[in-house]
């Protein structure tokens, strides 16, 4: 299983490496100055030099490039000059120096994802730190919900096997599926934060986080959570449900199965000690796929609600040309779905052995 693991990291860090990778190549080749965007319409031509000297556009590309990966990397490299971009600035590394090689300082830091070029210089790992947080919340809810409903409906679905209730509900899953989420937010939006507003008390609009009448506290509005975490889930709860079903009656056919049948062990007991757990393989592999892509699918959803996480401020960064905040946002997402996947290839190995071997 150790060697398992660590082949799997080594994956996933060659994957990491290539998304960066293509993710600088394709913000370096589109038109316009990264010092122009930074300083906005009133700059002048010393001023964009300075820019550019600060941050090295003024480097070629390769270089550009190198520095980018110096920066992200947790072990870097680090110039003593302090007129250069690599020196080892506290303001901007969080990091100590481990050693020196003539005047090279290594050290070790946390991966610097740079400044917003419309936030005064904000760092973008305090942009992504403050929006985050809401995303994960708005994705673990709706992976809850799609998880609990899908397992019940799939568990139903195996027990009505062929009867009108077990077709209505894949009909309602092949619907689930086919509907883009973004047109599900803005019809759920319209039905249930406005034309049902008076029954339901929900908002069209709105975040995790109020302002109070008198704007002297901040609370938690949980209300607005239910609309885009149920529109976020509607996608893969019908992924869970068809997978429960279908996986459920592929193992119900198993030889075993008919061994516990034999033995006078009652059908529930069989589905709940013996064919749910082997039928969650597929299913497990599915929601971590699906929770990994929920954060970059909650994009439309948090922008339609005006839910603030991070899918909304990937929108706000594009509408101005934020190219940090844009990069930073989408190698996160990655990073993310990388962990998530080698967790549930842990998981994926506890519930059948034999793929670690």
């Amino acid at each position: 299983m150790g060697q398992y693991l660590l082949q799997k990291i080594g994956y996933a860090l060659l994957t990491l490496f290539g998304v960066v990778t293509v993710i600088f190549l394709l913000f370096t080749i589109l038109p316009g100055d990264p010092a122009k965007m930074m300083l906005g319409q009133n700059q002048t031509e010393e001023q964009v030099q300075l820019v550019k000297k600060k941050y090295g556009f003024d480097k070629p590309v390769w270089q550009q490039y190198l520095y980018y990966l110096n920066d992200l990397s947790p072990l870097s490299f680090h110039s003593e000059d302090e007129d250069n971009y690599t020196y080892l600035d506290e303001d901007k590394y969080q990091g100590v120096s481990l050693f020196s090689i003539s005047n090279t300082e290594v050290a070790l830091k946390w991966p610097y994802l740079r400044e917003s070029f419309q936030k005064s210089g904000k760092d973008v790992t305090a942009v992504i730190a403050e929006t985050l947080p809401n995303t994960m919340v708005l994705a673990v809810s709706a992976i809850l919900i799609a998880m609990a409903l899908g397992l019940i409906l799939g568990i139903i679905s195996v027990l009505t096997k062929d009867s009108w209730i077990d077709k209505l509900i894949q009909l309602v899953s092949t619907l689930g599926m086919s509907v883009p989420s973004f047109f599900s937010a803005i019809l759920f939006a319209w039905i249930f934060g406005f034309v049902l507003h008076e029954y339901t008390n929900l908002n069209m609009t709105g975040s995790l986080y109020a302002v109070d009448d008198f704007g002297e506290g901040i609370y938690i509005q949980w209300k607005n959570l239910i609309l885009p975490a149920v529109v976020l889930g509607i996608r893969p709860l019908a992924v869970v449900t068809q997978l429960v079903r279908n996986s459920m009656l592929e193992v119900l056919g198993q030889d075993y199965i008919r061994t516990a049948k034999a033995k006078g062990l009652s059908f529930a007991r069989i589905i709940r000690k013996h064919a749910l757990k082997n039928s969650l393989n597929p299913v497990v592999t599915a929601i971590s796929g699906w929770f990994a892509s929920m954060l970059a699918g909650a994009v439309f959803v948090e922008y339609i609600f005006g839910w603030n996480g991070l899918g909304k401020e990937i929108v706000d960064a594009l509408n101005t040309l934020d190219l940090p905040v844009i990069m930073g946002a989408v190698i996160v997402i990655a990073t993310l779905f990388i962990i998530i996947n080698i967790l549930v290839d842990v998981v994926y190995g506890w519930l059948d052995p034999k793929i670690s071997r």
